[in-house]
């Protein structure tokens, strides 16, 4: 029998395995894209759960939003592939995310929406960068 929590591990994992296997059939560029959308969806709980006053669930939205920046865009680039042209952009999207990060770890302490919104418009402006990218390489 399905129980409400039944319900839900059962669609989180179903939603997992969505995720995992758009995953394993994207390009290079797909990922990013995937990791932006990922980082702005748990923005946009944290700010939901700063709403609903559930602090837990703000804060594990928050470290979700954290580790895709640092571990996952941040992580990402590659100076040394991009070159000389493409070392100054690498070291300013490197400093773009750290910001970011310092943003939502502000947000995080202080219930910070307007924080939130600023790391979400900077992710979102990076993020409609990297799609007009991936369009013109099409």
């Amino acid at each position: 029998m399905y129980t409400p929590h039944n319900y839900r591990t059962g669609a989180g994992a179903y939603a997992r395995l969505g995720v995992e296997t758009q995953a394993m059939s994207a390009t290079p560029h797909q990922l990013i894209c995937m990791l932006f959308d990922g980082a702005v969806a748990a923005i946009g709980m944290a700010r939901h759960h700063i709403a609903e006053r559930d602090l837990a669930a703000k804060g594990r939205a928050i470290s979700k939003a954290v580790g895709i920046v640092a571990d996952g865009l941040k992580a990402s680039l590659d100076a040394k592939s991009a070159g000389p042209a493409g070392a100054e952009l690498v070291a300013n999207l490197s400093a773009l995310y750290d910001y970011v990060i310092r943003r939502l770890l502000q947000a995080n302490l202080h219930d910070d929406t307007q924080a939130l919104d600023e790391a979400e418009s900077l992710l979102n402006n990076v993020a409609s960068a990297w799609r007009e990218i991936g369009a013109a390489g099409h």
